[in-house]
């Protein structure tokens, strides 16, 4: 049994959508699944199954940050058997490349966490996404001409950080956004040999101080899910059985 998600076997599907707020699980499966049904309430931690163009997809928050994304990656990949987590979340614009309400597929996830020494010691591990969902994800936006930009992401420990200056150096590096979550995501889909994929929407830029409001950032990120399951439709079509 979990500890965290009062799922009862086969409730979660092979494929899991995953926003930070429950309350935009909520909002996905009610806007974008059919049959929706509730399988988690475990600390407010909203979960529902349901179908997308006939395949079965779950929307599971992960709440903010490292440690907890990495509770429920963990129990979804371990306890679930869990094939995919798409991270759809916000994040920050570092970079003149990305506008507020763009997408950053992120590739790659660096950090300032201090999750990953008792697994590697003084090795630096590179959290990257899952090469096929990157591959299919950015299909998708191209074929649907959504703001959709590949890179970098930078995942935080800290939201109100007194350090501005990494920011601007790892804008100056390639990095597009900053959010809280990735790097925990990648790391967890390696350790279980599983695929992960974040897709953030830019909710404000440290640029031009651009924002979105609360609710926006809970309920208008149409685009960004509307790739993340049509991705997932294409992986159920050519991933191998494992």
């Amino acid at each position: 049994m979990s500890t965290h998600l009062g799922a009862a076997p086969g409730q979660i599907a092979p494929y899991v959508l995953m926003p930070g707020d429950p309350y935009r699980a909520r909002w996905i499966a009610e806007t974008f699944l059919e049959d929706p049904v509730q399988y988690n309430d475990v600390r407010g931690m909203l979960g529902f199954t349901g179908t997308y163009r006939g395949v079965r997809v779950s929307a599971q928050g992960s709440g903010m940050g490292q440690p907890s994304m990495a509770i429920y990656a963990q129990e979804l990949f371990q306890d679930f058997d869990v094939e995919a987590i798409v991270r759809v979340g916000t994040c920050g614009g570092l970079s003149e490349t990305v506008s507020v309400r763009d997408v950053i597929l992120g590739v790659s996830a660096s950090t300032d966490s201090a999750m990953n020494v008792p697994r590697f010691g003084q090795v630096s591990f590179a959290p990257t996404a899952d090469f096929t969902l990157a591959r299919l994800a950015a299909e998708v936006a191209e074929e649907r001409l959504l703001p959709v930009t590949a890179g970098g992401l930078f995942s935080s420990d800290q939201f109100y950080s007194p350090d501005t200056e990494i920011t601007e150096t790892l804008a100056g590096y390639g990095v597009l956004g900053v959010e809280m979550e990735t790097a925990a995501l990648y790391t967890l889909a390696a350790q279980f040999s599983r695929r992960a994929l974040a897709l953030c929407t830019v909710s404000d830029h440290l640029l031009t101080g651009e924002k979105t409001s609360s609710q926006e950032r809970q309920e208008t990120f149409e685009d960004m899910i509307v790739v993340a399951l049509e991705s997932i439709v294409r992986l159920e079509a050519v991933r191998p059985s494992r």
